[in-house]
């Protein structure tokens, strides 16, 4: 009963403030609870990435950047609704927070899109000793 309490509040914490469009950064206990409820992780690293660390088990792989830095919102963005619904929230994973956290401010600007961003990244993730799948 306490741990769907728990849960219960996370996720109206984190309901509450994305309705303001802000960027809502989330640590690896909250990355668990909303995995708990179907949240797709979008990893926006490059596959020499994935393939160095791993990825969270069943995160949708949706390079953002490429290897020197350059983007195409537009098209990245048509690769994501064609994975994810766009009436749910996504998580936004890289390898420390600092990309992703530059993705989900474009698409809370853009979009009015609920975004989550791992603020430490797949760094905190490994860290902690959670697990990780090969791409």
């Amino acid at each position: 009963m306490i741990n769907r309490i728990y849960i219960f509040f996370i996720i109206l914490f984190l309901t509450i403030r994305s309705v303001f469009a802000e960027v809502v950064d989330i640590n690896n206990d909250q990355i668990k609870e909303l995995i708990k409820i179907n949240t797709p992780i979008i990893d926006i690293r490059t596959s020499p990435e994935w393939d160095q660390t791993g990825v969270i088990p069943n995160s949708l792989l949706l390079t953002f950047f490429d290897k020197n830095g350059k983007y195409d919102f537009q098209s990245w963005y048509n690769k994501l609704i064609k994975i994810t619904k766009k009436d749910q929230p996504i998580i936004l994973i890289c390898r420390s927070g600092r990309r992703t956290k530059i993705v989900a401010e474009m698409m809370n600007k853009k979009l009015d899109y609920e975004v989550y961003n791992v603020k430490y990244g797949i760094k905190s993730w490994i860290k902690s000793n959670l697990k990780t799948v090969k791409p």
